[in-house]
């Protein structure tokens, strides 16, 4: 999917087609997180179809669906305590409303772009490698939304 058309299509989906919402989620992410964090955003708002049952996006009903926002990159996974892992110091375990303090200096943020997006916001933390594996050998698209820098 391209870009154009995923971004257009999260923003119907996830932001009631309010343009404006979603560049105001997207300038907070950008402001909140380390500089040269990457974001990219995964799940049923890229592909329209719920893992767990196939079902669209929000179908039961406005706000059901969560937003599954993965941060790239090292600066940012040093975020998550030292348990907050899948993958040692490379994929992390999901902050989220059930697990607020598995990475808790990034949970105010989750919580204000909860507020704009007006739904569930759950982080995760990963390296590219294992963003675009799981693109690649498990079908799991993504759209970037803020793409990952090289600091020095």
């Amino acid at each position: 999917m391209a870009d154009e058309q995923g971004e257009e299509r999260v923003v119907r989906l996830a932001f009631d087609g309010d343009l404006l919402r979603y560049r105001e989620f997207v300038a907070k992410l950008r402001a909140g997180l380390p500089a040269g964090t990457g974001v990219a955003l995964r799940g049923s708002v890229v592909t329209n179809k719920r893992w767990e049952d196939g079902e669209p996006f929000d179908a039961t009903g406005r706000g059901s669906s969560d937003l599954d926002v993965t941060l790239v990159g090292e600066q940012v996974r040093q975020f998550w305590k030292e348990d907050g892992y899948y993958i040692p110091k490379l994929h992390t375990k999901p902050l989220c409303d059930e697990d607020p303090e598995i990475a808790p200096g990034l949970n105010q943020l989750r919580q204000e772009l909860q507020q704009i997006a007006q739904r569930p916001v759950n982080f995760q933390a990963t390296a590219n490698l294992i963003l675009y594996a799981r693109d690649v050998l498990f079908d799991e698209p993504y759209l970037t939304v803020i793409e990952a820098e090289e600091t020095a």
